[in-house]
């Protein structure tokens, strides 16, 4: 018998040790299945040890040993232990976090083959030349496959919505599907690239990718380009030139509603190259089989969100970083890392470039990049030369009457657009009707029962929400407190803007996107198309609209409600603020056509707008770093919060005093702040609470934490869950 030592998801930092009766290979990072407790569970293996110091009569016997994947390779192995140590997270849950949700399961996966398609008997026997014009899709399809079957990514490029009518001419008998061997271009050596060279690169764009090209082993680059300039295209060039070297590029994305449009794109452009997505808009066999074409080296370019960051890519020789400042890039729960930053220590531990584009980088790689630990590539011009910067107003609204939400300037804008033909963008980061209700004679105030936040009201189905624990009842007919019947909204949400529009603007058509409106599967896609296709005239949009759209009939940004962030108790806000204005307004404008932003505000002399009026990022990256440095804040220091919750507030604030009290006695140069409850004191019925710890030095910071994690998981916790954030983005 053999032992080896196995990570499991279980939140105990250690792994486990199982005989393994069989002595046929088992290797490091291979699957296995064993027993926990009364059930079974997969595991990765990370070891093969020699002895063990538990018990031998206690090591229970693997049950099965999976062949059906590849082991994970050492160097996704490594990356998952740095992860484990930095973010502080147990090495069994960081593995099988980090593994597609098929793959963690006890049933083998079972590999599906490549398809091709090809025509039929009777789609042979078709004339084309009577097909219906009005299905050009469906004849682009046909014309296509009379020369050559066709892979699914070749079905993709001739259009956005080939697939579907693939589907349909499959259904009519016209064409099928055939299983096809293809070998791996890695072993057969082929390296030729075709690639649809349809812009030329200006002298900016030229240069960043030169800079990149050249770069010998690993480099990190903050590619710092203005809306529209063209970051895509150096993406692109980039990944002509490493794919002609039989590399594979991993695209990193933050919005999974910006994948879809991405790979028809790049598709479009490399149109023999196989361009696989991995994000949670995927089913559970979607993603496992492409993380396999990804793991066997077949799908060259992997367009992914977060969790992309650790699929293994055997030939990997680029790494890209789209919109590098967004928070979507943070985890949230469980393993609480960054992808920006691990994509830069994969990128470091393989010896390949890595490269940050952004309009508005994070302040951290801001730095980085200006200090010298980065290099920094810019965009100062548009792409298209007809194209310029849109022009910012801030419209000062402190002592004018707002007709719900709107001021005369922008309203009169809007019917300006109107009769010109051309599209406008009402922004609100706030959906729903209203953010409250409010009763006018007691002042009662629709709070959730659950949380310290109130219910919004969503008046098209007459629903009350709560956007932080879901919880949703009827609108009351009349107030609970007095019974008064005169209920009022108060304060602005997406529906209340499409409803004032609608009333204001008849004619005008108009469409909402947001969370609400977008979440059936394919209703972005459709919506989007109605707005290439000119069908709407004003868009009203949260932030879902605020990067990676272009549009060209887009002329007008209309920016409501924005000055809330500038009282916000988190440090970030202000540069988060300045992000999201930045984006949005750089939907206007991007083609021929000059375009306008309005920004009603009630601090029009706040330097967070004059600088967005003068598109200065540089400036206002100063700004922010100086007051950093005031008060060695990030990235001049480095932080870690402890986060804690339990359904009885004194268990919450008792573990959280004796974490401090713990972290006190360990010496070190750190400062370690007091207790105070979360932004949300109490949400879905649980209190909570947080601690913060800051340090000058990373190294300093790294070796308090491993101290004080073991002190915080020997402290007695009864229903209290407790997490560490490194290098949280909210405080």
């Amino acid at each position: 018998m053999r032992l080896i030592r196995v990570a499991l998801d279980i939140p105990l930092s250690t792994l486990f040790d199982y005989f393994l009766a069989d002595e046929g290979p088992v290797s490091i990072g291979q699957r296995v299945v064993v027993p926990f407790a009364r059930k079974q569970l997969t595991g990765v293996v990370m070891a093969l040890p020699q002895q063990t110091e538990m018990d031998a009569s206690r090591i229970r016997m693997v049950e099965q040993v999976l062949t059906d994947v590849p082991p994970l390779p050492e160097e996704i192995l490594q990356l998952l232990r740095f992860c484990s140590d930095y973010y502080q997270h147990p090495l069994g849950m960081t593995v099988m976090s980090s593994l597609p949700v098929r793959m963690r399961s006890t049933e083998p996966v079972i590999p599906k083959r490549a398809l091709t398609y090809m025509l039929t008997a009777a789609g042979q026997a078709l004339d084309l030349q009577s097909f219906p014009k009005r299905k050009q899709v469906q004849h682009s399809i046909l014309q296509a496959l009379q020369a050559s079957a066709l892979t699914p990514q070749q079905v993709k490029a001739l259009a956005p919505s080939a697939m579907s009518s693939l589907k349909r001419l499959m259904e009519a008998g016209w064409v099928q599907p055939c299983e096809e061997v293809r070998p791996n271009a890695a072993q057969s050596g082929n390296t030729s690239v075709v690639f649809a060279n349809a812009h030329a690169l200006n002298d900016a764009q030229h240069q960043a990718v030169e800079r990149v090209r050249t770069s010998a082993g690993f480099g990190a680059f903050l590619l710092h380009g203005i809306t529209g300039s063209g970051k895509t295209e150096v993406y692109v060039h980039l990944m002509h030139h490493f794919l002609q070297h039989g590399g594979q590029v991993l695209l990193l994305v933050p919005e999974i509603n910006l994948t879809p449009q991405l790979e028809h794109y790049f598709q479009s452009r490399f149109p023999e190259t196989e361009i696989i997505s991995l994000h949670s808009g995927l089913n559970d066999n979607e993603r496992t089989q492409n993380w396999l074409r990804a793991q066997a080296g077949d799908a060259k370019i992997i367009l992914g969100t977060r969790l992309s960051v650790f699929t293994p890519l055997p030939q990997l020789a680029l790494i890209l970083v789209d919109e590098e400042h967004d928070a979507s890039f943070k985890q949230q729960d469980g393993l609480r890392y960054s992808a920006r930053d691990v994509a830069i220590f994969r990128a470091s531990q393989r010896g390949i470039p890595v490269v940050l584009g952004s309009a508005t980088p994070s302040l951290e790689s801001w730095h980085n990049a200006t200090s010298g630990r980065y290099t920094l590539l810019q965009l100062k011009q548009r792409a298209n030369a007809l194209a310029q910067l849109p022009q910012v107003r801030c419209i000062n609204v402190s002592n004018m009457l707002l007709h719900e939400g709107f001021s005369p300037q922008l309203l009169a804008a809007l019917e300006t657009r109107l009769k010109r033909g051309e599209q406008s963008l009402v922004f609100l980061n706030r959906r729903g009707h209203a953010p409250v209700l409010m009763c006018t004679a007691c002042g009662w105030l629709s709070g959730c029962p659950n949380c310290a936040g109130k219910l919004v009201l969503h008046l098209n189905d007459r629903r009350m929400r709560c956007h932080h624990c879901g919880h949703q009842q009827k609108v009351p007919h009349a107030c609970p407190s007095c019974g008064n019947a005169d209920l009022q909204p108060v304060g602005i949400g997406t529906q209340r803007i499409e409803a004032a529009l609608q009333a204001q603007f008849p004619a005008a058509r108009i469409l909402r996107v947001d969370r609400d409106s977008t979440r059936n599967k394919g209703s972005w896609q459709a919506m989007r198309k109605q707005i290439e296709d000119a069908e709407v005239d004003i868009l009203v949009g949260t932030q879902m609209l605020a990067k990676g759209h272009d549009f060209p009939n887009l002329t007008l940004v209309g920016v409501l409600n924005p000055d809330n962030a500038l009282y916000s108790s988190d440090f970030r806000a202000a540069e988060k603020l300045y992000a999201q204005l930045s984006q949005v307004a750089g939907r206007a404008g991007r083609a021929d056509k000059p375009g306008e932003v309005l920004v009603q505000t009630a601090f029009p002399e706040h330097p967070l707008y004059r600088a967005l009026l003068a598109h200065d990022y540089a400036s206002w990256a100063q700004t922010l770093l100086a007051e950093r440095r005031m008060a060695s804040f990030p990235p001049i220091s480095f932080q870690v919060l402890l986060r804690a919750e339990a359904k009885e507030q004194q268990a919450v604030f008792g573990f959280m005093h004796q974490a401090r009290t713990c972290a006190a006695d360990i010496a070190g140069e750190v400062e370690v702040y007091g207790v105070v409850p979360a932004a949300m004191p109490r949400r879905a019925n649980h209190f909570l609470a947080q601690l913060l710890v800051q340090s000058a030095a990373r190294k300093s910071l790294q070796q308090f934490l491993r101290q004080w994690r073991p002190r915080l998981e020997a402290i007695p916790t009864q229903k209290i869950r407790w997490s560490l954030d490194v290098d949280p983005q909210d405080v």
